[in-house]
């Protein structure tokens, strides 16, 4: 694989930019990368399991020099970043993030990019319940979706070369509107963790169901549910704060369709029930047959937890 990037600088050391770390290493796709995390025994875990080539204590002094600067931080807390960093990026060189809403982060971070630097939002289609800079690996990206969202104005070249660097790190890359993504992860992402989180809180408000009741007889259904309720929660509150809008919009779908669900339960109908699950069985299989997940569903989570 060819080297895209001389220099590469990961803002925030998680999941994401730990396995971006490891899948850049994989293939050769950057001379140096440099990280920042804000938490000093973040720094020091980092330091400790070679990740980056070099660990910086601030973020300035690890975007400096970078040919590509990714934001890999809670999607509230980019405008502060891109803020503290502007004055350093080099002129020419790519500012990219990792987050899962986008109009948001185009919102807080493009006025701060400088003159001469190129912005172009990105958002990987990949991770685990597991959060921190020892939980990430260079196949995480492997066969899943980035989607590249560019704002109004962004340079081709640029655009061709993250779309590179995602291709080199195994992931298959679409482009998309900001609004549209921020539309299509509330379906695919928001709204299921949202109602992940709350079977879970059911769960545990339940008192009839014992605690030692729920974690001995979990079936697969609920298992599942308690890995994507593992998630970090500073990302999600940011996820469902930033992204508004889209979400409630799936969310009040969501809340028709269970009510139909409710009264065909209700009044017996189990042709409609029938009916129901006959169809949303044929998108699980869309999912297979497009080679997104197996016949023996983990969340995609195999790999961080065995």
């Amino acid at each position: 694989m060819t080297q895209i990037y001389d220099r590469v600088a990961l803002i925030g050391l998680g999941l994401i930019a730990s396995s971006m770390f490891w899948a850049i290493k994989r293939s050769g796709l950057a001379g140096e990368v440099t990280g920042y995390a804000r938490s000093e025994a973040t720094r020091d875990t980092a330091r400790r399991i070679g990740l980056c080539d070099r660990v910086c204590d601030t973020a300035k002094e690890a975007v400096e020099g970078a040919d590509l600067v990714v934001l890999c931080v809670p999607v509230g807390a980019m405008g502060a970043v891109a803020a503290d960093i502007a004055s350093a990026l080099k002129p020419g060189a790519t500012v990219t993030d990792v987050g899962s809403v986008k109009r948001h982060v185009i919102q807080a971070v493009s006025p701060h990019i400088p003159e001469g630097v190129h912005f172009i939002p990105a958002h990987p289609l990949a991770g685990t319940e597991h959060s921190g800079p020892d939980s990430g690996f260079a196949e995480l990206f492997d066969n899943r979706w980035c989607l590249l969202v560019p704002v109004e104005g962004s340079d081709p070249d640029a655009i061709a070369r993250l779309r590179a660097l995602w291709e080199g790190m195994g992931s298959n890359v679409d482009e998309m509107d900001a609004d549209h993504h921020d539309l299509v992860l509330a379906v695919t992402s928001h709204a299921p963790h949202l109602i992940a989180y709350t079977m879970v809180g059911v769960a545990d408000d339940l008192r009839r169901v014992t605690d030692s009741e729920v974690i001995k007889y979990s079936a697969a259904g609920f298992r599942d549910f308690t890995r994507i309720a593992a998630s970090d929660p500073t990302m999600w509150r940011d996820v469902f704060l930033t992204n508004k809008d889209a979400t409630l919009e799936i969310l009040g779908r969501f809340t028709e369709e269970l009510f139909a669900l409710q009264r065909a339960i209700r009044t017996g109908d189990g042709e409609h029930l029938f009916d129901y699950f006959t169809r949303t069985r044929a998108i699980r299989r869309g999912i297979i047959d497009a080679g997104q997940d197996t016949d023996a569903p983990d969340f995609g989570r195999g790999k961080a937890n065995p």
